[in-house]
């Protein structure tokens, strides 16, 4: 399995970092220019492209590599090698832009729904089998967490703060309730959750569950809490609960 995509920079600051880049006309039509052309380009080239200076196109095409849209290298077009220096060609990279705000990440219930997919066992449905996968995948990122930050014994508030890191990086927007609750303001499943909610919030809240059990966090569970317009997911300790804070219907 591949490495989880968030674990890295935040892909909702990247994107918008990147769309800020491409804000300026020049740059937007250079980097279009550059992608239709499926080779490496020049600095020439893409100048001619926008109708601007060498210079300037230069300094417009550093900022596109500068923000992970572009490489750059040198190399002779077409192979052929001339006397002096190579000149510096551009070609995009394989960055996907994406900008979703409040936080969406489809991307990560698509992946799990593959590995139920693939991964089916004979003894489980479909819905069981996507309730695993979430699982499995929470408990590899809490273990992961765990080895690098080594944060020893997890309590409730600690574990809680601990868990807001990856709570932010993949949209929930965490609000600290209490010292040991955690309320979730947005969903990063929506609209899909809306469509199959007993699905995707049952996965949402195994793929917590797992990740609170791979942190090794004490005392805190992952509990449906489903709220208008936000995550159906609360984080929070057995005793912080009472039988006003569960909603109607459960």
């Amino acid at each position: 399995m591949a490495s989880d995509p968030s674990a890295q920079a935040d892909p909702a600051d990247s994107a918008i970092d990147s769309v800020g880049v491409l804000s300026e006309d020049s740059r937007r039509r250079m980097f279009a220019f550059i992608r239709r052309a499926r080779r490496a380009v020049t600095r020439d080239e893409a100048a001619a492209s926008v109708g601007i200076s060498r210079k300037l196109a230069a300094f417009h095409l550093d900022k596109l590599v500068d923000a992970g849209l572009l490489r750059a290298r040198y190399e002779t077009p077409g192979g052929t090698r001339k006397v002096g220096r190579q000149p510096k060609v551009y070609e995009p990279t394989d960055t996907q832009i994406t900008v979703n705000i409040p936080d969406r990440r489809h991307e990560l219930l698509a992946d799990l729904l593959l590995d139920a997919v693939l991964t089916e066992q004979a003894d489980e449905n479909a819905a069981q089998a996507a309730m695993r996968a979430a699982q499995q995948r929470g408990r590899r990122l809490g273990e992961a967490a765990r080895n690098e930050t080594r944060p020893g014994r997890l309590g409730p508030e600690r574990g809680l703060t601990a868990c807001e890191r990856l709570l932010d990086r993949y949209g929930y927007e965490p609000v600290r309730e209490t010292p040991t609750r955690l309320r979730l303001r947005n969903c990063p499943f929506h609209p899909l959750a809306a469509k199959a909610p007993d699905l995707v919030c049952g996965m949402n809240q195994a793929f917590l569950s797992g990740y609170l059990d791979g942190l090794e966090v004490n005392g805190v569970r992952a509990a449906l809490a489903p709220e208008p317009g936000e995550c159906c997911v609360r984080l929070g300790s057995g005793d912080s609960e009472s039988a006003d804070d569960t909603p109607q219907g459960r």
